[in-house]
């Protein structure tokens, strides 16, 4: 008899502590879960982003004879950017980034680029493949978010290709006649420069200033430089 109190005494602990030793188990997991602190984040360790930009080109031409027509010159950019933070004031960051640039040419007697020729509308093409380092400065108190920042840094890429398309609209015989040359053989494949960003979120306020030339020196006629400036805006898909 006393055996048998024994054992059913034994079965009944053992069936206790089932259900606190399941409870156990479950708590350190959730804690565990709770507790991981994810690094990608727009204020953590690491982030990045698509983004949309466009641009006008300002400031003037090197000479006469590459004046363009401002407001329809401009720039086209898709990119992805990312970001790694150093301290909550500054991070470091790089982008990569497609860049379309049109330079839309000024139709005046003096014009010398890419010839003498005056037509309806006129514009070079300079589609490119860029990669851009910059270190941002963060300001203003923020959680979790990109916030308000200033980003400077330097721009590189490639001329994927060139294109001089020209319009003119005939006297007979048709509407409108349209040109395009590719491949051209006088402006130069590679580009860099610097630039700056202000932002709040995902809208920036973008300047960018082009150090190279677009033209290759030695070839005849020598043309007078493109204007080097672009100012723009970007929307980031955060």
């Amino acid at each position: 008899m006393r055996s048998l109190h024994f054992l059913l005494m034994g079965t009944l602990l053992f069936l206790a502590t089932l259900p606190g030793a399941a409870q156990r188990v479950l708590l350190r997991e959730n804690l565990a879960a709770d507790t991981a602190r994810s690094v990608f984040g727009p204020n953590r360790a690491y982030y990045n982003h698509f983004y949309l930009g466009f641009g006008m080109v300002a400031g003037p031409a090197a000479g006469t004879g590459a004046e363009v027509r401002y407001g329809s010159s401009a720039e086209l950019v898709v990119g992805l950017r990312n970001k790694f933070r150093v301290s909550q004031a500054l991070a470091l960051g790089f982008d990569v980034r497609y860049a379309r640039i049109a330079y839309y040419l000024a139709q005046t007697p003096q014009k010398t680029v890419p010839t003498s020729a005056q037509h309806h509308r006129e514009y070079l093409a300079l589609p490119q493949a860029q990669l851009e380092a910059f270190g941002r400065l963060n300001y203003g108190r923020r959680g979790n978010v990109i916030g308000r920042y200033l980003d400077v840094g330097g721009w590189g890429g490639w001329v994927l290709g060139t294109a001089h398309h020209y319009e003119d609209k005939p006297s007979h015989g048709a509407k409108r006649v349209t040109v395009t040359e590719h491949g051209l053989d006088y402006p130069r494949r590679w580009a860099y420069g610097v630039g700056g960003r202000i932002g709040s979120g995902r809208y920036a306020l973008t300047a960018r200033y082009r150090l190279s030339d677009v033209f290759r020196g030695g070839v005849d006629p020598q043309y007078p430089e493109l204007p080097r400036w672009v100012l723009g805006v970007e929307v980031g898909w955060l």
